[in-house]
């Protein structure tokens, strides 16, 4: 396989930006009617995805093996789509259709056996996953809503229960679809560590035009269900058994999957495992934007280890929450977790490197449009659109 040459001739298609999304699909709708009910009635936020995942495989051609997990994840992701192995190949060729549409006198036989090729390993690698997934688990998992809390104008704290098990990490995610947005999936963060009796609790912003968020927010209710798909994302997970002190830094709803370690940490020491020392930064717009501060208050007074800093604009001199943490006494030693909006998911990685802190330490998630990157660069993670 010549990854060079693919990524020469994607480039091509690509500089068309959505035009060349528009073509893929509106070919696969046209020669494959069937599969227009597996898409959500709005098609801007799934045709960025399509150009962003195949830009991520095309540019990791030449060392696919550092793309499998990535692969195996889509795999098994798009189960919850109710994709199935006949649906590889309409793909593929709607695929190579758009790379011949654009690249014109471009595309020849070589170059199309290439893609072909290409397309077809990357395809089994998906499909393999999905069928080994399926013998282990569903493809999502049906969850009643509890509990929903509005907690100010725009956000909102739900608790839900699945109805089959449903075991996670704490510091990964879980995409949500609900019956108010059909087929809208995004991930969302599990706020508490996996509790006896199963409920999750996510915390959720309403982002200004975002398709599912707001419905999560202003019309969820009590005694409504949602599917959860299944867990992803490995950068914000704590190795089991103790390690480092911890330095947590959260703006907004990124406070979920941190709020989770610290949980973590109290049923590690329930367990008489030594706790590491957790400091955990919490940035927000105001005073009345810190939602869940009476229930960090509630674990700070409780273990000796956690210390909770609330950083707005009017404390700490002015700083944001980044500046304050960067403060924090042995920075250098500790494992260090970021989750936020991209303003402060965008810039951690480089000014904590600049303070000292070793890059194996600095720990921050990656997602493309709701599907996880296993990449290390900084994007934002609970942002939930």
């Amino acid at each position: 396989m010549d990854a060079h040459r693919l990524q020469r001739s994607f480039a091509v298609v690509q500089s068309h930006g959505d035009r060349a999304a528009q073509h893929f699909y509106a070919f696969l709708f046209v020669a494959y009617p069937e599969l227009r009910d597996l898409f959500p009635v709005s098609m801007a936020g799934q045709r960025e995805k399509l150009l962003q995942a195949l830009g991520h495989v095309v540019s990791h051609a030449d060392r696919l093996d550092q793309a499998m997990p990535y692969l195996e994840g889509l795999g098994r992701d798009h189960r919850k789509f109710s994709v199935v192995g006949g649906h590889y190949a309409q793909v593929g060729q709607a695929l190579l259709a758009t790379l011949e549409h654009f690249l014109g006198e471009q595309w020849t036989h070589d170059l199309a056996a290439e893609w072909a090729a290409a397309y077809d390993r990357v395809s089994g690698i998906m499909l393999r996953a999905a069928e080994h997934a399926a013998r282990s688990q569903p493809a999502w998992w049906t969850a009643d809503v509890l509990e929903h809390e509005r907690r100010g104008t725009d956000l909102a704290v739900f608790t839900v229960r699945p109805t089959m098990p449903l075991y996670y990490r704490p510091g990964q995610s879980v995409s949500l679809e609900c019956a108010l947005r059909p087929r809208v999936w995004r991930l969302l963060s599990p706020a508490n560590t996996p509790r006896a009796d199963g409920t999750i609790e996510f915390h959720v912003r309403a982002q200004p035009g975002g398709e599912l968020s707001p419905a999560l927010v202003h019309q969820l209710r009590e005694g409504d269900q949602v599917r959860l798909g299944a867990p992803v994302g490995r950068r914000l997970t704590l190795t089991p058994g103790g390690g480092r002190d911890l330095l947590l830094i959260a703006a907004g709803t990124g406070l979920a999957p941190l709020r989770a370690l610290a949980e973590q940490v109290e049923v590690e020491a329930g367990a008489g495992v030594p706790p590491r020392s957790v400091h955990l930064f919490l940035g927000a717009r105001s005073v009345s934007d810190l939602y869940d501060l009476p229930t960090l208050r509630g674990l700070e007074a409780a273990h000796r280890w956690l210390t909770v800093v609330p950083v707005t604009p009017e404390d700490h001199g002015g700083d944001d929450v980044l500046g304050a943490a960067l403060r924090t006494a042995r920075l250098a030693e500790r494992e260090v977790y970021v989750c936020g909006p991209p303003a402060l998911t965008g810039y951690a990685h480089g000014a904590l490197a600049a303070a000292g802190v070793p890059a194996s330490r600095i720990h921050i998630e990656e997602y493309d449009g709701g599907r996880y990157l296993p990449s290390p660069t900084p994007a934002a993670v609970n942002a939930v659109r």
